[in-house]
């Protein structure tokens, strides 16, 4: 063996070890978490994470929140690539991009995939005045009656407001938004009869629909979920490819070490298998998940595909 060889393998196997003993040595310090507002699903997926993380690494994990998918971004994109500062999200980041042209980051290029935490589907309720009770039934109304029936969404982005208007690009139908400044106050016109349908998330409604104030015509989610037994999806019961869910992912800069990216993927994956944390989760109306980095990127990459086009389509751009 020459010795130009002898050497670069020597480097190398320095190298690896040095990573190694990086990640066991990891976390020294706090651990801070940046997420949305405290009524966000980010908020409730990184407190259940702090806690987790906190107990297993002994250190102190601190959630952080924010405002905005931009402002999120910026203060995580900005922050050092060494595991002492992570993202806990959901499309309002990744589909930033979409929305606005003053993005500072990308979402591809400048974050590291660690894991999806978490995914919520929306529903499909009417007031049970509106005469359907599929969606097959509610397409062929709203063909009927053009630019007749109104949705209710909050804000502009909102996975409610995404969800309807996917629902119209790929029905071909034009159901109105009327616009309000959150989902609560929408909800209760939704519920007075003042609108006729909502995409609104289960959580928030699953009790309204068993009590018979609203009815619900199907679920989101690609599949049927153990969160509303016996419910039907969008796309067995009217619509084919539909599908539309609240994901959360967990990030950290670009560049952070793949050994601290490993040893943060399994002990998330770890404390989101546990019974009691799944307990938790759907209790709100929210499913665990726990996947591999590149599971959410390719969750991530799908979305910005699918909801990109449609919202450079129909010109949605940030209130």
């Amino acid at each position: 063996m020459s010795y130009p060889i002898l050497v670069l393998i020597l480097l190398c196997a320095m190298l690896d070890g040095a990573g190694s003993a990086h990640a066991q040595a990891y976390p020294a310090k706090p651990i801070r978490i940046v997420t949305g507002s405290v009524s966000s699903n980010g908020n409730f997926v990184s407190r259940i994470l702090a806690q987790g993380l906190s107990g297993s690494f002994g250190q102190q994990v601190i959630v952080d929140n924010r405002t905005s998918g931009i402002i999120l971004g910026d203060a995580v994109a900005r922050a050092p690539a060494d595991g002492y500062t992570l993202l806990s999200t959901g499309a309002s980041f990744w589909l930033a991009q979409f929305f606005s042209d003053n993005v500072p980051w990308d979402a591809l290029r400048d974050f590291v995939p660690i894991t999806l935490a978490a995914s919520a589907p929306n529903l499909i309720v009417v007031h049970p005045s509106l005469p359907v009770k599929h969606v097959h039934g509610l397409i062929a109304l709203a063909r009927s009656r053009a630019a007749q029936l109104n949705y209710a969404s909050g804000s502009t982005g909102s996975a409610p407001h995404l969800a309807a208007e996917l629902f119209n690009y790929m029905a071909r139908v034009n159901i109105v938004r009327i616009n309000y400044k959150g989902a609560a106050s929408a909800l209760t016109d939704l519920m007075a009869g003042q609108v006729q349908l909502m995409f609104p998330n289960l959580g928030t409604v699953s009790q309204h629909v068993k009590s018979g104030r609203l009815r619900a015509l199907a679920i989101t989610s690609a599949q049927p979920s153990a969160l509303f037994p016996g419910l039907p999806t969008v796309a067995s019961s009217g619509l084919s490819g539909y599908h539309a869910e609240v994901l959360n992912g967990i990030f950290a800069p670009a560049k952070t070490p793949p050994a601290i990216v490993s040893k943060l993927n399994q002990e998330m994956v770890r404390i989101l298998e546990r019974a009691d944390v799944k307990e938790k989760f759907f209790n709100t109306g929210v499913e665990a998940i726990g996947s591999t980095p590149e599971q959410l990127t390719a969750a991530v990459k799908s979305e910005m595909s699918l909801l990109g086009r449609l919202i450079r389509d129909l010109g949605i751009r940030d209130e």
